[in-house]
């Protein structure tokens, strides 16, 4: 027998309270039964996003947010920022063409973060811009971005910031109101806690206004659409019932936990991660790391660096997940919020220890084992 573990940056792991809830009976979305349901999730959502604003749900990934924050502002032709510190960011680019806009990117290397100046010197250099689209957490290459001084920055260009906080929202502290987040958007399958299917997306009063001239197409994805069916506690199209049922669930865990210490337990596996890696000498590849995921250099010993989670995976249980595009073969990445704790960090780096001696790495044992209780003894 071997047991399993889920330390990926998403999907992540669900509590069994949560997964319970999957198997009782579906309820009718146009009952009583789910509005009262989905009162307390949209009352719960505005205090994860720290906001006054409606937080409406969508039935996709958090792809679908990102597509449709794109295609419920701006107007055909509008030229628009977008922050490229990975895959995700890259993708931002990728939307916004789509839809027709001009996307002026800035692309930094694999690692490197977004600083303020560049935002500055950007926005400077493309005065029309709309808005500035970016990620808090960029989840390819463990990078956090500095979201406040970007908010900051964007608002007294008169441009929007469109913030995807997928694997970010739960794991960190991101008050949109206070910060001024115009758009903000997450996925369930991360620090909610829930299988992938759900997206959750705010808007602030700057950006409604833009929804109302926006040109480019929509049907599903009509974010107006959404939100007058909210007085009535309800969705405009059919939306993804047990998810919803789970989520209310989830809000719950992090309102009993308390939001705050939701960001310190998150703080502290992290920094317990990234001393074990260290203590094995590993080289972290975030410059300024994030406080979702750890994104770790394969070391140049280890000719096929494929093969590090693959070992993890099918030896010893431990799922997590290498790098994309470029960085295949030369990252691996661990995850460590949601349904995470101390013990979950600890068999996560005594399975790297083992995958790491298998591929000929020179493993003291137990010592990122013991970095990491120490950081823990620590608090």
């Amino acid at each position: 027998m071997k047991k399993t573990y889920l330390l990926t940056p998403g999907p992540t792991q669900i509590p069994e309270s949560i997964s319970s809830l999957f198997a009782r009976p579906i309820i009718h979305h146009r009952t009583p039964a789910f509005q009262t349901l989905f009162e307390d999730v949209r009352a719960g959502l505005k205090y994860l996003y720290q906001t006054k604003q409606d937080v409406l749900l969508l039935a996709c990934t958090g792809t679908g947010a990102m597509d449709a924050a794109v295609s419920n502002i701006f107007k055909k032709g509008d030229k628009v920022l977008t922050l490229n510190a990975g895959k995700f960011g890259e993708r931002w680019t990728k939307i916004a063409r789509a839809y027709g806009l001009v996307a002026v990117e800035l692309k930094v290397e694999a690692g490197d973060s977004i600083e303020p100046k560049q935002v500055e010197d950007l926005l400077r250099a493309n005065p029309d811009a709309k808005a500035v689209l970016f990620q808090a957490s960029e989840t390819s290459t463990g990078v956090k971005l500095p979201t406040q001084e970007i908010c900051k920055l964007a608002r007294a260009a008169n441009a929007l910031s469109v913030c995807d906080a997928i694997t970010a929202c739960g794991v960190f502290d991101l008050p949109m109101d206070e910060w001024g987040i115009d758009v903000l958007i997450t996925g369930s399958q991360k620090a909610l806690m829930l299988p992938p299917g759900l997206s959750m997306i705010a808007l602030s009063d700057r950006a409604w206004a833009m929804n109302e001239t926006s040109d480019l197409p929509h049907f599903y994805f009509d974010l107006a659409k959404e939100r007058k069916s909210l007085p009535k506690n309800q969705t405009a199209w059919t939306p993804a019932i047990s998810l919803i049922q789970g989520l209310q669930e989830a809000l719950r865990m992090i309102r009993e936990e308390g939001l705050h210490n939701v960001f310190k337990r998150h703080e502290l596996l992290a920094k317990a991660t990234r001393n074990a890696v260290t203590a094995l000498g590993l080289e972290i590849l975030a410059k300024k790391p994030s406080t979702a995921v750890t994104a770790v250099k394969v070391p140049a010993s280890i000719k096929d660096g494929k093969q590090l989670p693959k070992i993890m995976r099918d030896k010893y249980g431990v799922t997590i997940v290498g790098g994309q595009d470029e960085l295949e073969g030369k990252i691996i990445r661990l995850s460590h919020f949601g349904y995470c704790d101390k013990f979950d960090v600890i068999t996560g780096i005594s399975a790297l220890e083992l995958a790491l001696n298998e591929l000929g790495y020179k493993v003291e044992f137990g010592k990122g084992v013991g970095a990491a209780l120490k950081t823990f003894s620590e608090g």
